[in-house]
Formats: structure tokens, sequence, C-alpha cells
């Protein structure tokens, strides 16, 4: 099959780079079900943008990097402050329903270390109302082909090192490959390959490990992001409670109902995203529990949060009248393919966007909200790049994979023992020694590995762990016990790739 455009991936990111695309055919792949069982779909806040009238992308800028613990790429962070407003015009002009006041204006709702209201958002299915207004209007675009059920398991290069398409496995396995003038991928993070998380279980970074595989260059891995409300329910994946339901007034406390962010932060349950996440797992560790209590919100808590309050009754916690049990989980990995603030890797013809990319933009800790507007500006300005660029000559193809194991017969078995080994050495909090336990269970299950879904997961996390293991001190999403402070030597970004992959120390 050839196309001029291949994006793989079919969230938010995607989408959005396809709609930003001139005429030029494209093709979508998408392994989950067409608007469903993906990151965007499930993200119930909103998005971050300067909407209101004391509110300025300088401001929400400002926000960003203090969340982002000194690293945050400048050039990404005011990119996407100051588009993000006009990527909620556009959804907005798509029919995006989005919460108003009485007087017509956007309501907007309060997050962790905002310092003005400015998360849009649909009640608290924000994703799933975006993702379903891009989808209606890729489908209404001839131009853009969508294939549902197929994941990407294979780059193809040429023999020049440019990429140059991908091969495809449809749901019965069978390979099909696609060549195209650019690939762009929108896969997202590898959040599922944690025990502990709140993403698709899909989610387990197989684009990014595709990349890195072709030689692109990897960024900033070992920051991943624990959301502290996750509804401790022993669901797999855990579901989550927004962010926003505490900045409507609810109060994370202990089963003796003791305030847990009292005298932790000034900002109380409203601090970064990290230093909540410690608080909860503090309690845990102290062999207490943790909870939500928004008792205080009343009939309103339904009204505001029905998706939440669905799933809390199902579980058997009615909010209204009892908190709710919540824990740590993984929620968003902050790193991924290294990308400009276009969407280029260092591979030409390879393009990232989305939760697989990582621009910078979120430093050591992601500010609430800017994960569904980073997917939005950032996907919308690699359709604009790659149109800017006149399709290339027709390349041949190095070597083309001739047989992919892609499942085995114990991989779920194996895939278990993968994610327990994150979630225990690679967690909120981490030290040397866990670390190197969780990197022995990764290099082991890469050394022979059942099927090449394995075999990449099991790539991914050692590049993880050695990347966790090098970064000898504590800033943002990444603490290690055993070097607790920050130090001016590591206030930089990660940057590795192919051969480095394996020698990061």
């Amino acid at each position: 099959m050839r196309t001029s455009v291949l994006i793989v991936g079919a969230g938010v990111a995607g989408l959005s780079a396809a709609l930003a695309l001139d005429d030029r055919p494209v093709v979508v792949a998408s392994e989950a079900p067409l608007g469903r069982d993906l990151a965007s779909a499930w993200a119930q806040g909103g998005l971050a943008a300067a909407l209101g009238r004391e509110d300025s992308p300088a401001l929400h800028a400002a926000d960003t990097r203090a969340a982002g613990g000194g690293i945050a790429n400048d050039a990404a962070v005011d990119v996407l402050t100051a588009e993000a407003p006009l990527s909620i015009a556009a959804l907005v002009a798509l029919g995006v329903p989005f919460a108003r006041e009485d007087d017509g204006t956007l309501s907007l709702g309060l997050e962790g270390a905002h310092a003005r209201r400015r998360i849009a958002h649909v009640a608290d299915a924000t994703g799933e109302a975006i993702t379903r207004a891009l989808l209606a209007a890729v489908r209404a675009r001839p131009h853009i082909t969508l294939l549902e059920g197929v994941h990407a398991s294979r780059l193809l290069t040429a023999s020049d090192g440019s990429v140059r398409g991908a091969v495809l496995v449809r749901s019965d396995g069978e390979p099909m490959l696609v060549t195209a003038d650019a690939v762009v991928l929108a896969t997202g993070g590898f959040g599922g390959l944690y025990a502990r998380t709140t993403t698709p279980l899909g989610s387990s970074g197989t684009g990014i490990a595709m990349a890195a595989r072709a030689g692109a260059q990897l960024a900033d891995l070992e920051f991943v992001q624990f959301h502290p409300t996750a509804m401790r329910v022993g669901t797999d994946p855990l579901p989550l409670v927004s962010e926003a339901v505490r900045g409507e007034g609810a109060v994370l406390i202990d089963e003796r109902g003791a305030p847990i962010m009292r005298d932790i932060d000034p900002r109380g349950d409203l601090a970064p995203r990290d230093i909540v996440a410690r608080a909860v797992a503090d309690v845990e560790r102290e062999g207490r529990s943790a909870f939500l209590d928004a008792r205080a919100l009343g009939a309103t808590f339904a009204a505001r949060f029905p998706g939440i309050h669905a799933t809390a009754m199902r579980a058997g916690i009615d909010p209204r009248t009892a908190p709710i049990p919540v824990t740590p989980a993984a929620h968003y990995t902050i790193g991924g393919i290294a990308t400009d603030v276009d969407g280029r890797t260092s591979l030409p013809g390879l393009w990232a966007c989305g939760e697989a990319a990582a621009t910078g933009l979120h430093g050591a800790n992601r500010l609430a909200s800017n994960s569904l507007v980073e997917g939005l500006v950032f996907g919308a300005r690699v359709g604009r790049a790659i149109s800017g660029i006149a399709p290339g000559a027709t390349r041949a193809l190095a070597a083309v994979p001739s047989r992919i194991r892609d499942r085995g017969e114990d991989d779920g078995a194996t895939m278990q023992r993968l994610r327990e080994a994150m979630s225990d050495g690679l967690g909120v909090v981490r030290d040397g020694r866990g670390i190197e336990r969780a990197l022995s269970v990764f290099d082991a299950l890469a050394a022979q590995p059942p099927s090449e879904r394995v075999a990449d997961a099991a790539y991914l996390a050692a590049a993880v762990a050695r990347s966790a293991r090098a970064r000898r001190e504590s800033r943002g999403a990444h603490q290690r016990s055993d070097h607790p402070s920050a130090e001016a030597a590591f206030a930089r970004r990660t940057i590795v790739g192919g051969p480095a992959l394996a020698k990061t120390s």
C-alpha cells in the first residue's frame, strides 16, 4: 500500500495532524477501535488555555515552567501557551460542547499548580467529546483513509536511513507494508507498562520503541507522572478521579479523616501533581489509606462529574456520602521520541506528536491539563510542517521483515511480570537498588522475549530504567530516595538514542 503520509495513532494528536495536512493522500492507522480505548478519549479534566479576562499566555507559560522543575523547553512552552486558545476556538467551531456559564462564556475549572481558572471542559468527559468531533471532521475528508484494528510493528527505512513507511499488522496477525513520504507516530505513551495505571493497557510505548530501534533519539524517559487520585477499586487499569474534583473543593484525607496535604505545601490539595502523588504514596508507605473527600460538593458532584460519579457508584461508593479510596498510579509519560516544536525527529521522514513525543514542554513534571491541548497544538504543527514539504521521490527500502512474531502464547504472564517490575522499581519514589532490580527483569525478558511486542516493551522499559539510574537526583516526577535533592549538574534534559540506549549509566 502506498500513501503520501502515514499517521499511526488516532487520538487527539494523530487526528489533529491529519486535519492540518493539505489534500495529499493520508492514511491514519489505529489499533484501538476508533474513538475508544485511547488515552485521549479517556481524558477527564480538560484543556488548559489562557481564556479568562485576568489570564494570559505569559501566566500560563510561567505556571508550566514552574511545574517543569527548571528544565522545560522554553520554545515548546511558548508555542503551547500562545496557540492553546486558538486550538480551543477551532474545537468550538467543530461543535465541541464545552461547559459554559450563564452568560455564555466558557466555564473554566481550576487544577493543581495553575494560578488562574483556565481549564475548558465538557463535564468530566472532555477527551471523549474532542475525539468524537475530530473523528467526524476526519471522516469528512475524502483524501484521508482510516484503518481500524491495525498496529505498527516496525518502521521501514530507505538505504539513506530515512523513514519511508511502516509494517502494519492486522488483527488476524497478517502484516501489510505501507510506504509513505512521511510517517507520523502519534501512538501515545507507555503508562500501560505499569501494573498500577490509569491509562489503556495498550499504551505500551510501541511507537517509541519502534522509533528507537530505527535509530531515533529519545528524551526524558525517566520522567513518568503519577496521578495521586486513581480510584482504589482493584480494576486494571484503575479509574481516574480527575484533579478537577479537587479544584472544586474535594480534599485528600487519611482513614482517620486528617487532611493529607496539610503542612506539606501551601497550595494544599492543588499543589503540583508530583508533590501530591508523593504525599499520598507516603501515607500508603506508612500503612495507612488515602481517600478523596468530595462530600462537601453534595448533589453537585453528579452534575459536574457524571462519569466519575457513575464509576464510583458501580464500585459501591457514593461520593456524596462517603470518601473515595484513592492511590497513586502511572498516568502520563513525559518522555518519548525527541522532537522539535514542529514534530521533527532525528530521522528524516519521521515525525511524532502527542504523548509519544518529547518536545521538552513539560520539563520534569507536566502541568495539569496541558496534555490534551499539547496533542492539538503540536499535532496541528506536524500537519502544517509536512504540508510545506514537497512529496519526495520514491526510494528503495532497506531490508523488509519477512516474518513478524507479534504475539506469543505467554505474553500475558510475561507482560504482568514486566509491569510489576515497573511499578516496584520505577514508581513514585525510586532508589538505585530498586532500579537495578527492575532493570535485571527487563534485560532478561529482552534476551528471550516470547514475541516482538514483549521485546519492544522490555527494550523500552530497560531504557526508562537506565535513564532513571543515570539521573542521580530528585527533580519533578523523578524522585529518588537515595538522591533526595535536585542537583545543578542535572538541570538538563536527558537525550539518548541508538547504541546509547543500552549504555546510559
